[in-house]
């Protein structure tokens, strides 16, 4: 037997490689006129500058979480806590780094046709998801190699969850709150273009979507990845487990080297066709990843002499990805019905725009529960708990093709922003506007595979937990629903999603306020804004922001640690798993609804913009921009900081498990 955790440290390296390969051949490309590199550094310094920010702020509460951890536990752990919490920042850093480099060439690309500009936009999105795949592959393999134990990779796991939930949060307040603030005086006050350079708050909305949808999604993915195949190495510590499949510890790294493989080349068959169908050539790589990830499935189950049921355990977890793809596009894409139907609603005004985009959001849940709950039944009949974390496992091998579609979008969005601002031919924003309307497409359905895969992720890691705490009693631990413990558990755990995304939407509604109030003074006070005979301050709102996006990102952090704290050392162990399960199917349901209802709202406006229902400037536009508004804090902050919500507090029940054990008290 070869040693897997050594082919998985080369593979890891090795897509680490290419990622720095496309973004040399990236950086090769001419960045256009001195205008639009002007517009492009200012967007790359107020990113970089946020992101400096954020991790001197992060370093603090890592730094003292690690000697904790290293105080009541193990040098292991903490090391594993500061490791896996370096590597996301990195990983978040790294495509970020890369996007605001990629935008301006795919602006100055889009001159020549669609064809080029999809291949440099789609380049800068690869950067980013292969980075995310090789870090986190790189960190469970390095960490595995050494210990030869999944238990001493809890603190890895923690890591990589913490710093992502700051990521999400910290880059969704930003980006929404610019984003919001900029629509609102833009367009609905002053009638002007989205990204004109007449607005103070454009380039903060555009260094918010590198931030919140780059750096953010990126420590997002990696931190599933992470969690996931940490959760599936857990469970294959079972003596059931062990027992029945071969290398079973092993198997899941196996699976994210064929996965890493598997991407780069589908990345390959990404090309725009004679039909210029973007989201077709999108799909294209997507699909080669899928079918190629399969067929390395099925010989690494060979190869460990494993029953076949594990290799369709796999196929469960891709057929999910897929479905959930087509489920969110459905909701989500201009094509469909329900896109057009708020589109529609839109033409009677702000009111019926919002019911319509509500009632959308709260349907798109039920397809992809129904799909999970299938597939999680298929899994453990065929595989037992294991073929679950397994399935979770199979998803995440799409996770490098995925990020770069989704990593894909803001590219093109700040390409089409830079066109705008630098004034640049027609026929250019035309071949950026095709570009970033599939880009909300796919960032869509990027967050709808995130959600799915965060739920059997979290669900895996709850089975683990259970296994963990067992240790304790000789005995696995039953959670019956007639133990009130367990049910008031239940009832925190649902809780938690809805405070917690109460209070990152009042963030966002707070530093709008703010952006508005800044916003309608340089309109007022700048003596020739309007016109364009004078420049904005653009730095103004980009400090508001920045500022707003650092503090706020600090209370929901604490509550994810400290609600598992609080109900583990005052109500117990039971109490804590009922917790653990309410908070999984409340985060679920409310991040699908979240992020799909937001992004139909999103799409809904660009239909109507794109000369439906009166098109620009009309009383459906009009209403479509409000309904915009709400949903821009739904998709793209509170609804994909639930994934990381869900995750943080499960890896944290499992570090902290034997705390809980032999020092929580049982009040029923």
């Amino acid at each position: 037997m070869i040693n897997i955790s050594l082919v998985a440290i080369i593979v890891s390296l090795l897509a680490l490689v290419y990622a720095g390969y496309l973004s040399f051949r990236i950086m090769k490309v001419k960045p256009g006129t001195q205008k639009m590199q002007d517009i492009s550094q200012a967007i790359k310094e107020g990113a970089m500058a946020y992101m400096k920010r954020q991790y001197s702020t992060v370093a603090i509460f890592a730094t003292v979480i690690a000697v904790i951890l290293f105080f009541l536990f193990s040098l292991p752990i903490a090391a594993g806590f500061l490791f896996g919490a370096i590597l996301s920042g990195v990983s978040g850093f790294l495509g970020m780094s890369i996007s605001v480099r990629t935008n301006v060439r795919t602006a100055q690309a889009a001159k020549t046709g669609l064809k080029e500009s999809l291949k440099v936009a789609f380049m800068g999105g690869s950067v980013t998801g292969m980075a995310v795949v090789g870090l986190a592959l790189f960190a469970v393999s390095v960490f595995y190699a050494i210990f030869k134990d999944p238990a001493m990779l809890v603190g890895l796991g923690f890591g990589a969850s913490l710093i992502s939930l700051f990521a999400r949060v910290g880059g969704g307040i930003y980006t929404k709150a610019a984003d919001v603030g900029a629509d609102l005086v833009g367009k609905i006050e002053k009638g002007i273009p989205e990204d004109d350079p007449r607005n103070p708050a454009t380039i903060a909305d555009n260094v918010g979507d590198n931030v919140g949808d780059c750096a953010g999604m990126g420590a997002d993915l990696y931190e599933t990845y992470v969690v996931t195949i940490l959760a599936a190495m857990l469970l294959a510590m079972i003596p059931a487990v062990s027992n029945t499949f071969n290398y079973a510890v092993e198997y899941p790294l196996m699976l994210g080297v064929v996965a890493i493989i598997g991407s780069i080349i589908g990345t390959w068959f990404v090309k725009l066709g004679k039909s210029e169908n973007i989201m077709g050539a999108l799909y294209k790589g997507l699909i080669a990843s899928g079918v190629i990830s399969a067929i390395g499935f099925y010989a690494v189950t060979i190869y460990t002499n494993n029953p076949l049921n594990l290799f369709l355990a796999t196929i469960v977890g891709l057929v999910i990805t897929i479905l959930i793809n087509v489920i969110t596009e459905y909701y989500t894409s201009t094509k469909y019905k329900p896109v057009r139907r708020i589109a529609e609603a839109s033409l009677t005004g702000a009111g019926t725009n919002l019911i319509t985009g509500l009632a959308v959001g709260l349907q798109s849940t039920l397809l992809p529960v129904l799909v999970i709950c299938g597939g999680i039944a298929a899994a453990y009949m065929l595989a037992g708990v294991y073929g679950i974390a397994i399935a979770a496992v199979s998803m995440l091998s799409l996770t490098g093709i995925l990020i770069a579609l989704d990593s894909y979008g803001p590219i093109t969005d700040n390409a089409g922003g830079i066109a705008e601002m630098a004034g640049l031919d027609k026929k250019v924003r035309k071949n950026t506007d095709a570009l970033d309307a599939v880009g909300n497409t796919t960032k869509a359905v990027t967050k709808g595979y995130a959600i799915g895969s965060a739920a059997l992720g979290a669900l895996a890691l709850f089975v683990a937990f259970t296994q963990e705490v067992g240790h304790f009693f000789d005995k696995p631990l039953v959670f019956l629903l007639t133990n009130p413990a367990v049910i008031v558990g239940l009832f925190i755990g649902a809780l938690l999603p809805f405070i917690f995304s109460s209070i990152l939407m009042q963030a966002v509604g707070t530093t709008a306020h703010k952006i508005v109030v800044e916003v309608r003074r340089q309109f007022k006070e700048i003596k020739g804004l309007m016109s364009g005979k004078a420049k904005p301050e653009y730095g103004k709102c980009v400090d508001i922001v920045t500022k707003a996006a650092l503090r706020n990102m600090i209370l929901p952090a604490v509550i994810a640690i400290s609600a598992p704290l609080l109900v583990g050392m005052l109500l117990g162990i039971q109490a804590l798993g009922g917790l653990l399960i309410g908070v999984i199917l409340s985060g679920l349901l409310m991040a699908l609804f979240m992020s799909n209802a937001g992004a139909a709202w999103d799409n809904a406006k660009k239909y109507i913009e794109d000369g439906h229902h009166g098109g620009k400037g009309g009383i459906a536009h009009k209403a479509a921009v409000v309904g915009d508004t709400v949903g821009d804090p739904f998709k793209d902050t509170a609804g994909p900081a639930l994934n990381t919500l869900i995750k943080v507090i499960n890896t944290f029940a499992i570090v902290f498990a034997p705390l809980f054990v032999m020092y929580g008290l049982t009040l029923f």
